[in-house]
């Protein structure tokens, strides 16, 4: 670990004074020969300190200066600890226990005579963003209202492949629900921000009211329900993604958090929100890695999708076998393809086809999520879409063609 010598009073001084003399954090920054947040952390300092552009330094060898300093700089540090654990434990008043899988996802060491633990995988929804099917040929529409139908859907049409679809002995010993991003529309671009529906808060305790009913209805019909949950690159609140703190800027983690202490005192209902944008996982032993996959970039007209994916999901098996974190299966969003494998599974939307897939000419998908079994001995043994718009077929409606006819002849 580096070690950061103490900022001085001259320090905090000439900070001050490269602001008034190049007008801007990152001039002066540069000009200094230190980072945007050190220079921040100067600022703080100086203005903790009481100190300006045209203080004068005071020799620190002064024993009551010093421990003023120290006094000034702790109250710096204290201001500071505003971060996510403050707040998930301060003002959420989170319960930090409901990050600890529960026990029914560990492997029996009993013979297991059910078909295994049922995982949903909710991504993709852009909750708040408008789909005109006049622009697209009329293959898909898509606003809150339907939205919230086609959630209710999802959820009617996986219970009705579990009970009625899948023969199940011993039941079902909980559900886990795998959230991985991309919930909500957000303003990430122009013209997002012009043609959805709602602003993003509106959007956000809608989608919250909505989310939660779902989580009650399968903890009510299967007693059990363990969400794992990451963040997306559409729910974000900057104009870039961030690496440093990424999921402390989406509306996506907030919604997470504001679900986890709506169910904190449920016992049926337990979270994992991890702070980073990757989640593991076991469930009946099976290793699973959480993502939502917009860190893997490219494709062509030939393979589309699953040239960028492979390759990460390569590059990730790689890095996490230096460092003891190998798993078997990773879970991914974004690409609005549903693709089920043994080593990774590709999320569909519950948006559906949209103005940008069709400019990019990308092959029609319809609205559906995934849907997989795990069990103990066999790890994935079930795989099914989820269809989540009723009135869809297979192959999408039929556009209706403009014809034209000679009167004359």
């Amino acid at each position: 670990m580096a070690f950061n010598p103490p900022v001085t009073d001259a320090d905090a001084i000439a900070a001050c004074k490269a602001m008034i003399q190049h007008g801007s954090q990152v001039r002066a920054a540069k000009a200094l020969g230190i980072s945007r947040g050190g220079l921040e952390g100067r600022l703080r300092m100086a203005e903790a300190r009481g100190l300006n552009a045209h203080s004068n330094v005071v020799a620190e060898d002064n024993p009551q200066e010093r421990i003023r300093i120290l006094e000034a700089e702790l109250k710096v540090h204290r201001n500071a600890v505003f971060d996510a654990d403050f707040i998930k434990s301060q003002i959420i008043k989170l319960d930090r226990q409901l990050v600890t899988p529960p026990n029914w996802l560990l492997r029996p060491k009993r013979a297991f005579k059910g078909a295994g633990v049922p995982t949903l995988f909710m991504s993709d929804f852009h909750w708040g963003e408008v789909v005109d099917p006049n622009q697209i040929g009329g293959v898909n529409t898509y606003d809150m209202t339907i939205a919230r139908e086609r959630l209710r859907t999802m959820v009617e049409v996986s219970i009705d492949l579990l009970d009625n679809h899948i023969v199940s002995e011993g039941g079902y010993p909980g559900v886990v629900v795998a959230l991985g991003g991309d919930m909500v529309s957000g303003d990430i671009h122009e013209e997002l921000s012009a043609t959805n529906e709602q602003e993003m808060m509106p959007v956000v305790v809608d989608l919250w009211g909505n989310l939660a009913w779902a989580l009650e209805t399968l903890a009510a019909k299967y007693g059990r329900v363990f969400a794992v949950c990451v963040t997306g690159n559409h729910g974000r609140n900057t104009k870039k993604m961030r690496a440093k703190g990424r999921v402390f800027t989406s509306f996506d983690w907030l919604l997470y958090q504001f679900l986890a202490k709506r169910f904190e005192n449920d016992p049926r209902i337990k979270f994992l929100i991890p702070d980073g944008p990757d989640a593991y996982y076991s469930v009946m032993g099976h290793r699973y890695l959480l993502t939502h996959g917009d860190q893997f970039r490219g494709g062509d007209g030939m393979i589309g999708a699953l040239g960028p994916i492979i390759r990460g999901d390569h590059r990730k098996r790689s890095r996490n076998a230096q460092i003891g974190m190998e798993y078997d299966t990773m879970l991914m969003g974004h690409w609005h393809q549903l693709i089920q494998l043994q080593r990774l599974i590709v999320n569909g939307s519950l948006k559906g086809y949209d103005e940008y897939a069709n400019d990019s000419n990308f092959p029609y998908e319809r609205p559906r999520q995934a849907l997989w079994l795990t069990h103990p001995e066999q790890g994935i043994t079930f795989s099914a879409p989820v269809n989540v718009d009723r009135t869809l077929d297979s192959k999408g409606p039929a556009p209706s063609w403009v014809a034209w006819t000679d009167t004359k002849a």
